[in-house]
């Protein structure tokens, strides 16, 4: 079965401008009197550990988009994507913007509780987003002004067309709400220990490196969840996933390789499911930078791209199911370039890097793959080699991984992931600006342009100076773009509702009070 869609840049552009414009007419959504009671247990299969930090809003930095499993099964924000909407009011009942366009005034749900009873005001949204760690926002952001209990406004330096799209979508956790009260009698480390939050589901236990467990909030402001306890366990090897799907220990195991997808696809009793379209895999040139690396020269460059054939790599990876591009950022983003992908063509590759000086390749070092896609670092490597590039696998733990990559740590080549949500702002505001997270270097003229475009009001004009930055990204071989990352889950025979794709392109499980398993 396929869950695959896609979200047109139309779509995104007219969802921002309603959610900005909109004063006061959005309907209130309380949950209806329930028919049903939670019950049932159903369980999820992860590729990764579960990071304790992702239990607190405060350390989702948006790197990737993992942590928002935990974010939509225990907390909830003020504006969140949603099905059918990627900009959908929650905790904020309606939003409005000023005339002058520097101030954002929330009008927030009354009547909300968090899981142990503290009520939800505008004290805890203040403190939220004080504690959340984000410079762009808090640079941005002059004042968070508490107007009464239920009415909280932000004040703006200037105007900032990107407000929105960093508060109110998975661009960060900003927006996620955590109580004041709580944590101030706990302290951070206690909040991780035992979080509280105003999702549908509370916290039960987290087992480091094995699972989180967590029970259904039958107050839940937009309604009952259908299961009573959801278990993510963690489980990074593959096989292993595959395994516990077949024997019933998991219900849903997530992003299988290609191999485990075949086998699932011979099975009558599960389904595979296709879900992705947010994650960019490229390489990331991260010596380029330096004038006596060979990755200087963007003839080397150009060559890595060529040296790739990206829809075999789909083919052997996932089932042909990720689509070779041309950007890192995906053409459905607003203001999103699209950009044709390189063709596959050793000839040329091995003609470039004779012209810039290595007729017979060379060592290039190390090439670091962004766990745990390590096959497909296998596989790229030995396509440059085979023109000359000869790389080294290196593989590391994700926290480990993670760490590095933020701290410019990594040497030679990565293979990267960009999975930020937003726009082509937020994903150039990353990776390619020269003070990006992400960013091992950077271009004066392309800086300028982003500072430019992030003041601009006029949709039209800052199209123009994004589309600009895009394009000199590509002249410059700044990357070697791989795929837009669509991947095969198995579904096991209890489920009747995995909810994937269900808010697009939100490729997990979610809304998760909107799971659910089969009457048996």
């Amino acid at each position: 079965m396929s869950v695959i869609m896609s979200l047109s840049r139309r779509c995104w552009s007219v969802a921002l401008v309603a959610g900005l414009l909109y004063t006061g007419m959005i309907p209130t959504l309380q949950a209806a009197a329930p028919t049903y009671k939670p019950e049932g247990e159903m369980r999820w299969a992860l590729y990764v550990t579960l990071s304790p930090a992702w239990f607190d809003p405060a350390h989702v930095a948006a790197v990737g988009t993992t942590p928002f499993w935990v974010c939509y099964a225990l907390h909830d924000a003020l504006v969140k994507p949603m099905p059918g909407n990627p900009m959908a009011p929650s905790l904020a009942e309606s939003w409005g913007l000023s005339d002058d366009k520097r101030v954002y005034t929330f009008h927030l749900r009354q009547g909300l509780t968090f899981h142990n009873g503290d009520p939800f005001t505008a004290d805890d949204v203040k403190f939220s987003f004080q504690r959340y760690k984000s410079t762009v926002l808090h640079e941005k952001v002059r004042e968070v002004e508490i107007v009464n209990p239920h009415t909280v406004r932000f004040h703006l330096h200037q105007p900032w067309p990107d407000f929105m799209t960093y508060y109110g979508t998975l661009a960060t956790a900003a927006g996620w709400i955590v109580p004041k009260r709580y944590i101030e009698k706990v302290g951070d480390e206690g909040f991780l220990l035992h979080p509280i939050g105003l999702g549908p589901y509370k916290f039960v236990s987290h087992t480091p490196g094995i699972e989180l467990v967590m029970e259904a909030v039958e107050t839940y402001w937009r309604k009952v969840p259908h299961i009573k306890r959801l278990v993510f366990k963690s489980v990074p090897e593959g096989t292993t996933r595959l395994a516990m799907l077949k024997n019933g220990e998991v219900d849903v195991a997530y992003d299988l390789e290609a191999l485990a997808a075949e086998e699932v696809k011979r099975d009558p009793k599960l389904k595979l499911a296709f879900s992705g379209g947010i994650g960019s895999f490229y390489l990331d040139f991260l010596e380029q930078w330096d004038p006596k690396s060979p990755w200087h020269d963007k003839r080397v460059r150009l060559a890595a791209n060529y040296a790739m054939d990206r829809q075999a790599l789909s083919e052997a990876e996932r089932l042909g199911a990720s689509p070779p591009i041309g950007s890192i950022i995906p053409h459905t983003f607003e203001f999103g370039l699209p950009i044709e992908p390189y063709p596959y063509d050793p000839v040329k590759a091995k003609q470039l890097l004779a012209e810039a000086g290595y007729p017979n390749g060379f060592d290039a070092g190390e090439i670091t793959p962004n766990p745990p896609y390590f096959s497909l670092a296998e596989a790229i490597a030995n396509y440059l080699r085979a023109v000359g590039i000869t790389v080294r696998l290196r593989t590391m733990e994700r926290a480990a991984f993670q760490a590095a990559r933020g701290a410019k740590q990594l040497k030679g080549i990565c293979v990267c992931v960009s999975a930020r949500y937003g726009n082509a702002a937020t994903r150039i505001e990353e990776a390619v600006i020269s003070t990006g997270t992400f960013a091992w270097g950077g271009y004066p003229d392309i800086d300028a342009l982003f500072t430019q475009q992030n003041a601009e009001t006029d949709a039209k004009k800052r199209e123009g100076l994004l589309h600009q930055i895009q394009q000199l990204m590509h002249e410059r071989v700044m990357f070697a773009p791989i795929w837009l990352y669509i991947w095969p889950s198995g579904i096991g025979p209890r489920v009747e509702e995995p909810s994937l794709m269900a808010i697009n392109p939100f490729p997990w499980s979610a809304p998760l009070e909107d799971v659910r398993l089969k009457k048996m």
